[in-house]
């Protein structure tokens, strides 16, 4: 959100020195030359990616298609420093980058990793992960970016720049077919119009079976099948005046995404026996195999358009974009992920609408000083209505566990009747929870740049943001689970109690004392409240409403993010630089179930009779993040190789944690997260036609302070998910043939060291989550024969080592013992004919 946005497109900086966003793209280059003619493009000036003073990795339209690059989820194999993790459907991505990054989950997070395509902000997962036609490159942009881009760059930003319209007519067509009976057709074409006009038009389909099967329903499940179209018109009518309109619209209709048991717990044997069989594949989280009682399904449209103007004033360049988008996900899943039928529905209908607007100026003077200054409106809508409903199974499940619970005394049956429940109302198939939420966004910035040429090869350049983030937010939320409603610790139960430790063999005027004292303990240490133990089974308790006469629903945060950098050009070749900057992101809401008030509040909303049964503390918002990062690099481009060098030291302070507990998502503050990192990408051609090229990034990550985590105090721990050691490395070979036809073969490998997935797990030793760790191991490559008339046939494959592991794990929910995970997806491969024109 703020500022941000539009930076991307083009005039970013000034000053011939040093430009604070790269904008590479292969500069004319042949296709053997891959990586070392990158150019940056900043206020219509060209400048090589070495000679930009910041840490930004780019993969140009060639290396997207010798990889078979798909998606944003394909890109962490180029780019070591970022992970991408698909969450439990297709809306659900979480981007991070060097360690740093939320905002999947829960439509009030915002995500710490800025996306932006065409130079516009796209603020949710759901608006990021189509496929698109036609792209240029792109862009991965390391560590705070807020300068330029605002509230929503904390920890980095990913640039997607798809290309131009072209006044001479072409395009390209694109067939692939592949396993799991994979189909993708991809076309562009562009062409003038007229004199001063030019369009282009693309789209793109990609369907695919599902790599994994529900053997309860007999079906494919994990399946793709998504398409879209994307249209743009160039105006040009004088040499000063440039236009460009986009407007694109693609659809997402999934099953996904499976969830796999890691860890059978004590519940197997309960949903097994209700499920009549199998109900999960135990402890074997790679057979792809699961049971369900219902495809999950997604269904996405995200479409928008923009307008880009770019006027030349001679000295001064003007730049305005606009643009509007929606985004509307209706996703539904089983989310208990077994056989039985223990959640009934667990869908999320969500609508998106965002406005934004961004202008600046950027000088380009002949002297030592230039400059950018602009200013930047971002206005959101968002609207939830969430559904959690029991299944028919859970009746049956809860009466299970209760009885085993307490030691067979207890019923579901014998609860109802004591605690004057209606029969059969706890548990009931079709009850649950209802929910509404409402959130309005409204930021606005001003920002700024100034380079100072202080010497012919020595450039400072300062950059400022100032930032003002408004939030309101309402919830409206009914809870039908009967049970939950329960004050299990009322003095309304007193005879209640009674009865149980009488039948329990506590003589009858000790059991009267006891109950008439539930804060004593039975000789044998045990809770004098029989009901106690019970409380883990009310898993959807009556909710408090907000805005209320204590909690308004509103959030305002106010923030200036600044950075200072030293560029220095030591040969026409070399560069170095050195850097600070500082980064923000505004507070995000809790926009779930799992909302509840802060601790701060409680007090005064007891004290105002608002209390809610078996209310209690909790996170309605987190408050903002701040990042820093003191950063220095060298860069260096010689005639047949080029590095990048960068060391530094990131730190969040408020990092926003948002973790699954099993039941929900328990949003808080950490104290303070911070890495050192050492990052390394180089390529060289040793000789013609082939490219090499390694990227390597270390990370020595931990938790400085997060005391209110959801697994404890987890100060001087290293935060889980952060591999110590990321590289990818690869090579591309051109042969070219008399005649022109060229065959050129490419392969890719990625690796992560063994990392912790998870920082904890809900009710289970520490233990367990530090030994379920993950390691990647991945392999792809391509070969493809060009033709001299532009026909291009090629075989490819990834993940041809069919490395298998775990994207994340959590809690099974409602099944207490059991761990649930995401498992990576398997070894794919195809042939692929493309023919350009």
């Amino acid at each position: 959100m703020t500022l941000r946005n539009m930076l991307l497109g083009a005039t970013m900086l000034c000053a011939a020195a040093t430009p604070a966003i790269a904008f590479a793209q292969n500069a004319g280059a042949s296709d053997t030359d891959y990586g070392n003619e990158i150019i940056v493009t900043a206020s219509k000036r060209s400048q090589t990616l070495q000679d930009t003073p910041i840490a930004v990795s780019v993969a140009s339209a060639a290396d997207i298609e010798n990889s078979q690059i798909r998606d944003l989820i394909d890109l962490q194999s180029a780019v070591p420093s970022l992970r991408v993790a698909q969450l439990q459907s297709s809306a659900n991505t979480n981007f991070i980058i060097r360690g740093f990054g939320n905002g999947a989950n829960n439509p009030g997070i915002e995500p710490s990793v800025g996306v932006f395509i065409d130079g516009v902000y796209r603020s949710r997962s759901a608006a990021q992960i189509g496929d698109l036609p036609n792209l240029e490159r792109v862009e991965v942009l390391r560590g705070p970016q807020s300068t330029l881009f605002g509230k929503n760059a904390s920890a980095g930003v990913i640039s997607i720049v798809t290309q131009k319209p072209q006044y001479d007519f072409g395009g390209s067509v694109e067939a692939t077919y592949g396993n799991y009976d994979a189909i993708t057709v991809k076309g562009n074409v562009t062409g003038p119009i007229g004199e001063n006009v030019a369009f282009s038009l693309g789209g793109n389909f990609n369907r695919r079976d599902g790599y994994a099967q529900d053997l309860r329903l007999g079906k494919d499940v994990n399946d793709r099948n998504r398409w879209g179209v994307r249209g743009q018109l160039l105006f040009e009518p004088t040499d000063a005046l440039s236009i460009r309109l986009i407007g694109d619209y693609d659809k997402i209709d999934e099953n996904c995404c499976i969830a796999a048991n890691v860890i059978a717990g004590p519940t197997v044997a309960i949903t097994d026996l209700l499920a009549g069989g199998t109900s999960v594949d135990a402890a074997n989280p790679f057979s792809y195999r699961v049971y369900n009682n219902f495809l999950s399904s997604n269904e996405i449209e995200n479409y928008g358009g923009s307008a880009q103007i770019d006027y030349d004033l001679g000295a001064l360049a003007l730049t305005s974009i606009t643009a509007y988008r929606e985004v509307r996900a209706d996703t539904n899943q089983d989310s208990d992920f077994s056989g039985a039928d223990l959640i009934g529905q667990k869908s999320d209908d969500t609508a998106i609408n965002t406005f934004t607007q961004e202008l600046r100026l950027t000088s380009d003077f002949d002297g030592p000083v230039n400059f950018l200054i602009g200013g930047y409106y971002f206005h959101e809508k968002i609207r939830q209505h969430s559904q959690i409903y029991f299944g028919d199974d859970f009746r049956p499940y809860g009466n299970a566990l209760i009885q085993a619970a307490s030691g067979g005394l207890l019923d579901v049956p014998t609860l109802e009747a004591a605690l004057g429940a209606p029969n059969d109302s706890f548990f009931h198939a079709g009850d649950g929870m209802d929910e509404h939420y409402r959130m309005k966004n409204t930021a606005w910035s001003i920002f700024g740049t100034l380079d100072f040429g202080i010497s012919d090869r020595l450039t400072l350049t300062l950059g400022g943001n100032y930032t003002k983030d408004r939030k309101r937010f309402s919830t409206d939320v009914i809870s039908t689970d009967v049970f939950s409603g329960i004050d299990l610790d009322a003095a309304a139960y007193t005879p209640f109690r009674e009865f149980v430790l009488v039948s329990s063999g506590v003589d009858p005027a000790t059991a009267a004392f006891l109950a008439a004292n539930p804060t004593l303990t039975l000789p044998d240490g045990s809770s004098a409240n029989p009901l106690a133990g019970l409380k883990d089974f009310q898993f959807l308790p009556p909710f408090l409403d907000v805005p209320n006469s204590v909690e308004p629903g509103r959030v305002s945060d106010g923030d200036f993010s600044w950075s200072a950098r030293l560029s220095y050009e030591l040969t026409d070749t070399v560069n170095v630089y050195a850097t600070y900057a500082t980064g923000f992101k505004a507070a995000s809401v809790n926009l779930s179930r799992d909302s509840r008030p802060l601790a701060a509040d409680l007090p005064a909303i007891v004290a105002g009779g608002l209390a809610t049964p078996n209310l209690v503390a909790g996170t309605r918002f987190a408050a903002p993040e701040e990042s820093e990062v003191y950063e220095a690099g060298l860069k260096a481009n010689w005639s047949v190789a080029a590095l990048n060098l960068a060391v530094f030291k990131q730190s969040i302070k408020g990092f926003q944690s948002n973790v699954f507990t099993g039941t929900g998502f328990a949003l808080a503050n950490a104290g303070k997260q911070s890495t050192f990192g050492i990052e390394f990408d180089g390529s060289v051609r040793p000789v013609r036609g082939l490219n090499l090229n390694l990227a390597v990034t270390y990370l020595d990550a931990k938790y400085d302070s997060f005391v209110a985590s959801a697994f404890g105090d987890l100060s001087g721990m290293k935060p889980a998910g952060i591999p110590d050691l990321s590289v990818s490395m690869g090579g591309t070979y051109t042969h070219e043939f008399a005649g022109g036809t060229r065959a050129i073969a490419h392969v890719d490998y990625q690796y992560e060291s063994p990392t912790q997935i998870v920082d904890g797990l809900a009710a289970l030793p520490a233990s367990v989550a530090q030994n379920l760790k993950r390691e990647v191991n991945q392999l792809n490559a391509s070969f493809t024969v060009a033709l001299t008339n532009g026909l291009e046939l090629g075989v490819w494959g990834r993940n041809l080592t069919n490395a298998r592991y775990l994207t994340t794990i959590f809690n099974a929910v409602a099944q207490s013992g059991s761990v649930s995970g995401y498992p990576s997806q398997p070894r794919t491969y195809g042939v692929t004919a493309r023919f350009k024109f």
